[in-house]
């Protein structure tokens, strides 16, 4: 089974055909460490599927002090959403940490399939719903766990990072220096 097919059908189920027709409206991409697929003052027409490789999308503050927003692993959706929706320039980075493979799919052909196969419309809120979800667990991570916390909490759900992002990245991501965050590690 197609690993898209299996990533959709967590949420909805599919017929040979309703895939065929979801994953024409796909393209396949790959993109080599450091290359961008974001950049800030782009208008973002695609949203991106993780095959293989880590990504992560990130913005300076006006100090030029690197601020991570997400990383994007396997079976992830990253793209810069505000950008993806609204169609205004962007205001991040999204570039590969790795190696990476994607599918992309473009926001007139998510919209039409939103409105040919009503099963991508509800698995599209859902992954909505999901995604909001996290947001709010980020942000209330932020605001009301010590930097220890951030970063166990970090740990136990995504062990994996650790092993492929480099320190500095996570220190990033979770608001510390790189100091702090080998201290955090002990």
């Amino acid at each position: 089974m197609h690993p898209l097919r299996q990533h959709i059908e967590e949420i909805i189920s599919l017929t040979d055909e309703e895939f065929e027709y979801i994953f024409g409206h796909f393209h396949h991409i790959k993109k080599r460490k450091h290359q961008y697929i974001v950049q800030e003052g782009e208008v973002v027409s695609k949203e991106f599927w993780v095959i293989k490789g880590c990504l992560k999308s990130y913005f300076f503050d006006h100090n030029g002090k690197e601020h991570i927003l997400q990383f994007g692993l396997e079976n992830w959706w990253i793209t810069d959403y505000e950008s993806f929706v609204k169609r205004t320039p962007s205001n991040i980075f999204i570039d590969c940490l790795e190696d990476c493979e994607l599918l992309y799919i473009t926001h007139d052909d998510r919209e039409k399939l939103t409105t040919q196969l009503h099963k991508m419309e509800r698995f599209w809120a859902k992954k909505s719903k999901y995604g909001r979800i996290a947001l709010q667990n980020r942000i209330l991570s932020l605001l009301k766990n010590s930097a220890k916390e951030r970063y166990d909490l970090l740990l136990a759900q995504y062990p994996q990072l650790f092993q492929r992002v480099p320190k500095k990245l996570i220190a990033a991501y979770l608001g510390v220096s790189r100091e702090t965050l080998s201290r955090l590690g002990e």
